[in-house]
């Protein structure tokens, strides 16, 4: 009730806005400027976003295309500046050279800090019995102790490497100190990794790039406060340090602020991801997550680098992070994934499989899961259910039958995205006749006389049968269709189906009394399959006592199908 009274206060005061907006048109002036608006949209894109939820930025793609670009034109000119006074083209390329290489250390790092924990969440997987150990907390926190200790480590081993090894062998060759060198080719070559993301951002057209801007535009004063400071207290001294952290704590703050939203946003969406096929299927929600904290990780720390990895670059710095690492796999393994606010998302259908209107060919229970811990994981802590679904015999999942394709296709396209491998239990259909006297029924009304040179017409009768609260019918139709009487005649590209097969699917709603006419057309000789499944939220009284031994931190979501097939 609190999410459905949240998204009403928003949608009213977006309609507010949108009523007393400046902007809003008559239908007149919709209509002369729809072709304005609708050439060219990339072009006119704007760049907003919101700082610290309290008020938004926003600016024109005319502006971007001067604001976005300016710290790649002060990466390119900087070596430039440095060295106008000697006018020595040599020196010059070599401090690009130098620019450069720290870019690509830079940019190492970043992929990095990103590699490792995807590395450690695969590796952890392999000692745990199931995953999305992160998903009771429906927050990041457990997600950033599992990840971001070896993310930093990813992020400060390619300085580790370059304390090891000169940046160019010209280097001593320069008026600058060896040291002065490391740091303006550290700090400039970060500079220039986010100054080429956000040109990279604008050049595809998107407005992602305020991130990377952010920090790019935070880097300089900061590094102008550091060079000050280190003119008064030296390289060494924290002073130093602190005059070029202290600028940044706003893009350090907006960063984290962002990247959490981002992270806990990723984490909610894992419970519905999908079940993908075993094996790697396991591991995709965890490696998701992985990546994602150490992307944010890695835009969160990285402005830091140029002057804070040297001395943070250390074997003690290393030791640390890796036992840190370790404490948090033996913490989170002692995490259950799921409660009541974080629940296991569970699908539990009741397949009716009819032959006419009045005749059943057999019935099941079907079972899939949206997540990557399988359906075994759901017997393991339901008992119960194994018990009602399977008897007093002792289960093995390698004896149960998957199910159909067929089986959730009134579930279309949830159920070719997000269902792998459910299972099929059999079972009586003496609920279902005393629940439903007549089940629905596709039949054919009168057949066009074929003729050459013309498709040739059918045109058939739907009936919903007896059902009692209907959510969607769905008609999926493979053959030689030419057209059909929905969306206006207008017949879409068939639709690539697991299995190979391409078909055209369509969707009705409406009343379980009312009898719908519609007809198709077909090219050639050649048969017309139609699969028919119709959703009913009616439960009979068996499958509402299977449902209700699932244990409270499963969300089910059940369902009653009727499916038949026809030609």
């Amino acid at each position: 009730p609190g999410s459905m009274q949240a998204r009403g206060d928003n949608l009213f005061s977006l309609m507010k806005s949108f009523s007393i907006s400046s902007q809003l048109l008559n239908a007149h002036e919709r209509k002369s400027k729809r072709v304005a608006s609708d050439d060219g949209s990339k072009s006119t894109r704007p760049v907003f976003f919101d700082v610290f939820v309290h008020f938004m930025v926003f600016y024109s793609r005319q502006q971007a295309v001067v604001v976005h670009i300016i710290p790649f034109v002060i990466f390119l000119l900087v070596p430039i500046r440095l060295h106008s006074s000697t006018g020595s083209v040599f020196r010059t390329l070599v401090i690009y050279y130098d620019f450069i290489k720290g870019l690509l250390h830079h940019a190492v790092g970043i992929m990095l800090a990103i590699l490792f924990p995807v590395a450690f969440a695969i590796l952890r997987l392999l000692f745990t019995v199931h995953s999305m150990h992160w998903y009771v907390f429906a927050s990041p926190y457990l997600a950033f102790l599992l990840y971001v200790p070896c993310s930093v480590m990813g992020l400060l081993f390619p300085i580790f490497l370059r304390k090891q090894f000169p940046l160019s062998p010209d280097a001593s060759s320069l008026s600058r100190s060896h040291q002065q060198s490391v740091e303006e080719a550290g700090f400039w070559g970060a500079f220039g990794f986010y100054a080429l993301l956000t040109l990279a951002y604008f050049s595809f057209g998107s407005g992602g790039g305020f991130v990377t801007f952010i920090i790019s535009a935070f880097m300089l004063p900061a590094w102008v406060a550091f060079r000050l400071s280190v003119t008064f207290f030296g390289y060494k001294s924290l002073r130093s340090t602190t005059c070029y952290v202290v600028p940044l704590l706003p893009c350090l703050a907006y960063s984290l602020c962002f990247g959490g939203f981002l992270i806990m946003f990723v984490i909610e969406k894992m419970g519905a991801i999908g079940s993908l096929p075993p094996p790697y299927g396991y591991f995709v929600p965890d490696v998701i997550v992985a990546a994602v904290v150490g992307l944010v990780t890695g835009w969160c720390v990285g402005p830091l680098l140029p002057v804070v990895g040297n001395g943070l670059a250390l074997s003690s710095v290393f030791h640390f992070l890796l036992h840190g690492t370790v404490l948090a796999l033996a913490f989170s393994s002692q995490v259950f994934p799921y409660s009541k606010d974080a629940p296991k998302r569970v699908v539990f259908q009741l397949t009716v499989r009819t032959v006419d209107s009045s005749q059943i060919s057999g019935t099941s229970f079907d079972l899939a899961v949206v997540d990557s811990n399988s359906l075994s994981f759901v017997f393991k802590h339901a008992p119960r259910v194994v018990k009602a679904l399977h008897g007093n015999r002792e289960m093995s999942l390698e004896t149960v039958p998957y199910s159909d394709s067929k089986t959730w296709k009134g579930l279309f396209p949830i159920c070719d995205i997000l269902f792998a491998r459910t299972l099929k239990f059999e079972t009586s259909a003496e609920d279902i006749t005393n629940s439903y006297t007549t089940f629905p029924h596709l039949s054919v009304v009168r057949s066009q006389v074929e003729s050459a040179g013309r498709p040739r017409r059918v045109n058939f009768e739907f009936s919903l049968g007896s059902l009692k609260e209907v959510w969607v019918a769905v008609l999926n139709i493979t053959g030689p269709l030419s057209n059909w009487s929905f969306a206006n005649h207008d017949l879409p590209a068939p639709t690539e189906m697991r299995g190979g097969s391409r078909s055209y699917v369509c969707r009705l709603s409406g009343s379980s009394h009312e009898t719908w006419e519609f007809w198709l057309e077909v090219e050639n000789g050649e048969p017309l399959a139609v699969d028919v499944a119709v959703l009913d939220l009616h439960l009979t009284e068996s499958a509402e006592k299977v449902k209700g031994l699932f244990p409270g931190w499963m969300d089910v979501v059940a369902l009653t199908s009727f499916v038949s097939s026809y030609v």
